[in-house]
């Protein structure tokens, strides 16, 4: 059984050769770093929205092509409340793109976690880690998927799983969040800088819900990135006003990375 995609059509095109070109556009329409990124955090919303920031993001990994063998993604539950971390029992995510398969033997281990489920249900209409997909089957080539919805769970259980699943260079890790939601420009703008702020400075117990959808997947890694005494760094920050034009109610997108 297969996850099949929920927001194909609606986030991203559903056209398999119009979504490749999308997404290998919005990718030529960035610059690449010189270190590829160990974990990275992207946006989430449809794509004429966040698009461009996320790509910032996965630009970076076009040099570990044939380096990453495995993607470690987790993000929120937008439609669903639940205590802890919830994998799924499919065999692969689908998207116009093609199948994933999952990493059925790292699932299984952090299962043991008293605070880790299957929960196919958490899966099934979520966007957060469906839209992430198109970018890493662009700038990949085989790689197997762990991908985690996370629910109401302590910065702490989700850096134990981190941890556990980190690896080396053959592993990447993926967060998923949008920043502010629906303020005017200048506030999410001013918003947005301070939660930037907040992340590069492993200051993850002052991140709130509000700065960030994403917040237990973010505050995880920044919990974990704290133990390892590694760093974080944005190399994008814009919002909805900057990429589809209205500035009254805006949401907030950043990039950044862990290299």
């Amino acid at each position: 059984m297969n996850r099949v995609p929920a927001v194909a059509g609606r986030f991203y095109p559903a056209q398999p050769q119009l979504l490749a070109t999308v997404v290998t556009e919005y990718l030529q329409d960035v610059q690449t770093g010189n270190k590829v990124p160990k974990a990275i955090i992207a946006p989430h919303a449809g794509y004429i929205y966040s698009a461009p920031i996320a790509a910032s993001a996965y630009a970076r990994l076009i040099p570990a092509a044939k380096t990453i063998r495995r993607v470690v993604l987790i993000g929120p539950s937008h439609y669903l409340w639940f205590r802890g971390l919830a994998v799924c029992s499919a065999k692969a995510y689908s998207t116009p793109l093609g199948d994933v398969p999952l990493d059925s033997e790292a699932t299984a281990a952090i299962l043991e976690l008293p605070y880790v489920n299957c929960m196919d249900e958490a899966h099934a209409n979520e966007h957060s880690l469906e839209v992430q997909l198109p970018f890493l089957q662009t700038v990949l080539r085989n790689f197997t998927l762990l991908p985690i919805v996370a629910g109401k769970a302590a910065a702490a259980e989700v850096a134990a799983v981190l941890e556990q699943l980190w690896g080396d260079e053959e592993t990447l890790v993926v967060v998923s969040s949008d920043l502010s939601h629906y303020h005017d420009y200048a506030t999410a703008c001013g918003l947005d800088k301070f939660t930037s702020h907040l992340i590069e400075t492993l200051q993850y117990r002052e991140i709130t819900p509000e700065m960030a959808c994403g917040k237990v997947g973010i505050c995880g890694l920044l919990n974990l990135l704290e133990q390892k005494n590694a760093q974080i760094k944005t190399i994008d920050l814009r919002n909805s006003g900057d990429t589809a034009g209205d500035k009254r109610k805006v949401v907030g997108y950043g990039a950044y990375v862990v290299d």
